[in-house]
């Protein structure tokens, strides 16, 4: 039985191998945006707010990988973040962390915990 708190975010499909999309649902606490990086089937999900001071990280809609692909890139700041945890490897929040989200699949969906 699924559990009560999550709920569904996205399609696997929405989000391209080795890269990257956003979305926005509604919470109790009004608007959330969340970003999802996908690395095959394994997915990372972060509330897309730069822990340095809470802008959105991407500048086009979607795009949060740098050009290899291999970081998290808030393109406000230049801050690049590891996919794996969030945690911030340079820039002006060095150290800080993105906020993860627990994240699922299920039956091609992903759902969230929030």
């Amino acid at each position: 039985m699924p559990n009560t708190n999550d709920h569904r975010l996205c399609r696997l499909d929405e989000v391209t191998d080795g890269g990257s999309n956003c979305f926005v649902r509604e919470t109790v606490d009004g608007l959330r945006g969340y970003m999802v990086i996908r690395q095959g089937e394994a997915i990372f999900v972060y509330v897309n707010a730069c822990p340095h001071i809470g802008l959105p990280l991407d500048l086009k809609p979607g795009r949060f990988l740098n050009t290899r692909g291999d970081r998290i890139l808030c393109s406000t700041h230049g801050a690049l973040f590891r996919i794996e945890d969030g945690v911030c490897l340079s820039g002006p929040c060095t150290g800080d962390a993105l906020e993860a989200v627990p994240s699922k699949i299920r039956d091609g969906v992903i759902h969230i915990s929030d």
